[in-house]
């Protein structure tokens, strides 16, 4: 039996833990067939590990795409886009294929670093991928920039986010609040243009996160391959990565790594849908 094909757009991580080897990791568990598109090669320093970003050249980005369209996606994906000719080169990547969903991972900066890896991203993932995604899924800090706001802390300034991003052309979009908001659960914020959705799994205490987010919107681009809704896309996504982070594990003094079989294998996660006013 053929599989829904999954395209990724996005960098990698040496370390194996987030970027194209965690998409595939995901793309896998959901029996997709996962392809990727290399846009920047992250490495470590291992005694800090501090992160040394290097972009592919632009000519190699062109061909990688010119391949991976020729293979049909039926879900292309983007992470990690080191500038705004990739970003463009996305955009028109999803624009000339026969995809069915655009699943946008607004990767601004590596998990641990604060400065934002190339201040014209922003601007030109708000032209160009913004109003042309199926889902697109900030984190807090990713959304306060997309939305053109401080970074959101509180369930009221992370729904006014999710709905000025939207605003921006997105079809549908998903905050995740994530350990960031204060309480007991870990919660997300769902939001289509009518109805807001607050999604809550419990919150573990865990720093077993590293490739939560790649992990996340993964999920969700192999959800609608396989035919799933939007809503119950993201739904199963957040179940998946909340199985991989509360099972995952500490691979060195720096970082813990989700385990992108958990939900397959050892435990399925219960989330809960409340409608919000």
């Amino acid at each position: 039996m053929a599989l829904a094909k999954t395209l990724t757009i996005a960098g990698t991580d040496v370390s194996g833990g987030a970027g194209i080897a965690a998409d595939l990791k995901a793309f896998q568990e959901h029996e997709t067939y996962g392809f990727s598109v290399l846009t920047t090669v992250v490495s470590m320093e291992p005694s800090t590990w501090s992160h040394r970003v290097s972009p592919i050249p632009i000519e190699d980005v062109k061909n990688q795409l010119e391949t991976a369209l020729s293979l049909n996606p039926d879900v292309i994906k983007t992470g990690m886009l080191p500038s705004e000719e990739v970003v463009e080169l996305s955009k028109e990547a999803f624009l000339n294929s026969n995809a069915k969903h655009f699943v946008v991972d607004p990767v601004m900066v590596c998990k641990g670093d604060d400065e934002v890896l190339n201040p014209g991203l922003v601007e030109s993932m708000i032209e160009n991928l913004i109003p042309n995604a199926t889902v697109v899924t900030p984190n807090l800090v990713e959304a306060g920039h997309l939305a053109g706001v401080k970074t959101p802390r509180t369930l009221d300034e992370i729904k006014e986010a999710a709905k000025a991003i939207h605003a921006k052309g997105a079809n549908y979009v998903v905050v995740k609040g994530g350990t960031g908001i204060e309480g007991d659960s870990a919660i997300d914020v769902f939001y289509d243009g009518t109805e807001l959705h607050l999604l809550e799994s419990k919150k573990f205490d865990t720093a077993f996160n590293h490739g939560a987010g790649c992990t996340f919107a993964a999920s969700i681009a192999a959800n609608l391959a396989n035919g799933k809704e939007p809503l119950e896309a993201v739904q199963l996504a957040k179940a998946f990565v909340t199985s991989a982070i509360k099972n995952g594990w500490q691979m060195n003094e720096h970082v813990g790594v989700v385990r992108h079989g958990a939900y397959n294998s050892v435990e399925k996660i219960e989330v809960v849908d409340k409608v919000l006013n």
